[in-house]
């Protein structure tokens, strides 16, 4: 089966150029390793872009608009070159098409998975093995929860992935020291409550809210092996890099990036903030600031290339429009308040 990528980018609205004679693909690959018959993109600019895409064998490439003229497509292997405002964006876009249309029916709950009567489950899920799901769990439709899953006093919203491994809704850690300095358990009450089209990573541990409920919003993506303390409230369309701790009571705004092992305690961090890889954040952060090092420290005046950042919404060329996303805030999240009726059934081969 092929694809025809213009069909698809004229599908998506996505503005473009192209050179060289009008093909189809079978298949996405790395610049580096592609064939004939591939899908391939190149995000790179300058010496290093040209001397990228002038070495691939793609059929098809996604380039940089500025690439336009300084390089062509090669006559010999029929190769088309297509120039737009975000390659990167485009490729997402258009691999996203591709493999959904190749995905297998993932929706069934495994038999060998524990859920409580009292759980409600939306349609169009997919639960895995020795996945437990306690009392009052909500989930949204069209939600994938891998095996070995924990969750506890949990909402989650509509179109979300929660990984194998996850621990979500636990007590989180806060204690009180007596008269005799023992330790007494501060008590937890409230729960997590998870937007729509949230993805969390593997082995990831978000604790539930003592006296307000932690919050995950909308659209926001958390890698493998990060931990979000209790009461924490993270915004909308945010990214948080593998190894990220973020202590309880902490709030992030939207569209906010935090890079590998970072560290963030009860801060309030902005909107459109991007916090560096090992960064420990002990002081508030305004909105579209840029900060590094231990502890953190603001950086942006230091920052000088104009690509800066989009995983953070951070860009020269207006990326809320590019990506479909407005400045206005609304709710953090929305959780599904209809009742879901709780199927089960055994999952597919």
């Amino acid at each position: 089966m092929g694809y025809n990528c213009k069909s698809i980018l004229d599908e998506l609205e996505i503005n473009y150029i192209s050179e060289g004679p009008e093909r189809q693909v079978k298949s996405i690959s790395s610049i580096n390793e592609a064939r004939e018959s591939d899908l391939a993109m190149c995000y790179y600019e300058k010496e290093k872009g040209v001397s990228m895409i002038s070495q691939s064998s793609a059929g098809i490439i996604l380039c940089a608009k500025s690439m336009q003229g300084r390089v062509h497509p090669k006559d010999a292997r029929q190769q088309q070159l297509f120039f737009l405002d975000n390659p990167r964006y485009a490729f997402v876009k258009i691999m996203n098409q591709m493999y959904n249309n190749k995905k297998n029916n993932t929706t069934g709950i495994s038999a060998r998975s524990v859920i409580s009567k009292t759980a409600k489950i939306g349609s169009g899920c997919y639960i895995g093995d020795y996945t437990v799901i306690s009392d009052d769990c909500i989930i949204g439709d069209n939600t994938i929860i891998g095996t070995r899953v924990s969750l506890q006093n949990c909402h989650c919203g509509n179109k979300s992935i929660i990984q194998s491994g996850v621990t979500i809704g636990e007590d989180g850690f806060a204690f009180e020291r007596n008269a005799d300095g023992e330790l007494e358990r501060f008590p937890h009450i409230r729960g997590v409550k998870i937007g729509d089209n949230v993805e969390v990573g593997a082995n990831t541990n978000i604790a539930r809210g003592s006296l307000c409920d932690t919050i995950i919003g909308n659209g926001t993506k958390i890698a493998d092996m990060v931990h979000i303390g209790h009461n924490t409230q993270i915004g909308k369309h945010c990214q948080i890099a593998a190894g990220t701790a973020i202590g309880g009571s902490t709030k992030i705004g939207d569209m906010c990036w935090t890079g590998l092992n970072s560290t963030l305690k009860k801060v309030h961090v902005g909107n459109n903030v991007v916090v560096g890889c090992g960064a420990v954040v002990l002081r508030d952060v305004p909105d579209g600031d840029i900060v590094a090092g231990v502890p953190a420290k603001s950086i942006k005046d230091k920052v000088t290339t104009n690509k800066l950042f989009l995983m953070a919404g951070q860009t020269t060329k207006g990326s809320y429009s590019e990506l479909g996303l407005k400045r206005k805030r609304k709710s953090l999240c929305t959780i599904p308040l209809r009742a879901h009726k709780h199927i089960i059934k055994e999952s597919p081969d």
